[in-house]
């Protein structure tokens, strides 16, 4: 079926499906599981739309009608996550399906957004773009996700299942976090996948292992579903909190998942005859880089040296190009004490514009909670820059402390036990009235407001989650963590603190690093892993 006519007719069932909740034939119990189908949640104060950004990857004609739905049926503005959707937070049940409806204009939904299902497939967001690239990994997104989407067997899985796919040698898409990860390697001049699985956050963080360290390219699809086919068989159902693909690695053992998922995969290969194979060939000539000019770069450096502004934001938010002349730029949705992944819809609408003038009308959401622009011409940032100030884009503080990844938390969330929007917040001024986030360089801040670490915290240098003690909220701190290639869950410090003590808490811990650094290169993960946890506790609890 045409995407445009299957989404279509998914809209009209929901709409079907709104229409006997609204007049009282299904209560919100029965309306649940087919809301969640839809990328439908109830949050604390209304209901929440969860938008599908497949791979992170959009136009600019589908960010205008992004914001044409935040100004028409919502607030005004749009939320980015950490798994590269966007979330609208105050629509009315009723305008919902006339949402979905504007989506699929524009080749989107919120299909498999939630519920106990394959979930949006993320990728590296420097994609197609990236210098250290082997191949373009959106292609074998894109198959997963035409093969997953409503997918019979896998509609109704333990839990929620999460795939992550990557090709460059930097892992950016935060593989070892996900329920299986794909990376595409090379090997005597074939192209072939890693296969990672069994990682995951939540109340029981776990490490992703390899399950296939070099898959033949033309295995993916019937190794993938052997692995899905194995865990739908021993996935917990006891126990929703045991019920993840994790568990199941811990329970069984690696080698375990491995020999079932190989004698999975002999009874289900044969039922591929290559026609998967020749969509994902058809899929990389889709996503072939578009045609690049690069121009004359030599006012760019001339501006770069006159414009302190424009010379930090690219120090900062710029990164290297595969094609010679071009950069890929982030745009930060983290100004200072503004709340970490909002972007209003003049925003967006003025983004796109801007993409469309300076960027090849493409750009990316990011786990960060950031846009990527991943392909602009060097000659034409200073205009780009220009732009994205008027627009209050134009932080310079990728990848600084300020750049914080934070959950929605209490403010929003049914689930939270403590608010995370603002502590992100405060801790966002602070750095900017003290001048601390220009001196401290690199470092990751992410915050949670709920175990179940929709904000990542696990993987923070800096982790923050914030809890309930008897009716007051509690803030834990966990240091050591990095979500990149060498993934690790960062490790308690030990009591929590209030939500008065927290900042001043935090900034002890930043002014004890710039003490105990060797020099300005070194960065506070290595400060850490060089002299461990006491120091970085005397500071946090003032011993």
């Amino acid at each position: 079926m045409p995407l445009d006519s299957y989404l279509a007719t998914r809209s009209a069932q929901f709409r079907q499906q709104v229409a006997r909740r609204l007049d009282g034939s299904l209560t919100e119990e029965e309306f649940r599981p087919l809301r969640l189908m839809n990328g439908v949640y109830l949050q604390l104060h209304a209901y929440m739309l969860r938008v599908a950004i497949p791979y992170g990857t959009l136009t600019s004609d589908q960010l205008r009608a992004l914001a044409h739905i935040a100004e028409r049926w919502d607030r005004g503005y749009g939320h980015l996550t950490t798994r590269q959707n966007m979330q609208f937070n105050w629509p009315r049940l009723v305008d919902i399906p006339d949402m979905l409806d504007h989506l699929a204009t524009v080749g989107l939904h919120a299909i498999q957004t939630s519920g106990n299902t394959i979930r949006n497939v993320t990728a590296d967001p420097f994609a197609g773009a990236a210098e250290d690239e082997i191949a373009d990994p959106r292609p074998v997104a894109e198959l997963i996700r035409q093969w997953s989407t409503d997918h019979p067997e896998f509609q109704f899985l333990g839990r929620k299942f999460k795939i992550a796919v990557s090709g460059a040698a930097e892992d950016r898409a935060v593989l070892k976090a996900h329920d299986l990860a794909i990376r595409i390697r090379e090997k005597d001049g074939a192209r072939g996948y890693e296969i990672l699985v069994g990682g995951g956050l939540g109340r029981t963080p776990m490490v992703g292992q390899t399950l296939h360290p070099f898959l033949p390219a033309a295995d993916l699809l019937p190794y993938i579903e052997a692995v899905l086919a194995t865990y739908n068989m021993l996935g917990r159902r006891d126990n929703k909190y045991k019920a993840r693909i994790k568990i199941a690695v811990h329970e069984h053992g690696i080698e375990e998942i491995r020999r079932l998922t190989e004698a999975e995969f002999t009874r289900r290969r044969a039922a591929f005859h290559g026609a998967d194979q020749a969509l994902l060939r058809d899929l990389e000539r889709q996503f072939a880089l578009p045609p690049l000019t690069a121009g004359d770069d030599t006012a760019y450096h001339a501006a770069r040296e006159a414009d302190a502004g424009l010379h930090s934001f690219t120090d900062t938010n710029t990164a290297p190009h595969k094609a010679p002349g071009h950069a890929i730029v982030t745009v930060s949705l983290k100004p200072f004490g503004g709340i970490p992944g909002d972007i209003t819809s003049a925003q967006m609408h003025a983004l796109a514009d801007l993409v469309d003038a300076h960027a090849y009308g493409e750009l990316r959401f990011s786990p960060e909670q950031n846009i990527i622009l991943p392909h602009v011409p060097l000659a034409v940032l200073p205009e780009l820059y220009k732009g994205l100030l008027a627009q209050g884009l134009a932080t310079a503080n990728a990848g600084r402390a300020s750049d914080i990844v934070a959950c929605p938390g209490l403010d929003y969330c049914t689930l939270a036990t403590a608010r995370s929007i603002p502590l992100a917040q405060q801790i966002s001024e602070m750095l900017d009235r003290t001048g601390l986030d220009a001196d401290l360089g690199k470092l990751k801040i992410k915050i949670s407001g709920c175990i179940n670490a929709c904000g990542h915290h696990h993987l923070g240098q800096i982790g923050i989650l914030g809890l309930d003690k008897r009716g007051v909220e509690s803030y834990q701190i966990t240091l050591g963590g990095t979500d990149g290639d060498a993934l690790a869950i960062g490790e308690r410090t030990g009591p929590g603190f209030s939500a008065d003590e927290i900042v001043p808490a935090i900034a002890r811990l930043l002014d004890a690093y710039l003490e105990l650094r060797e020099d300005e290169e070194e960065s506070f993960l290595a400060a850490y892993q060089r002299l461990g946890p006491d120091p970085f506790k005397s500071a946090l609890y003032q011993d």
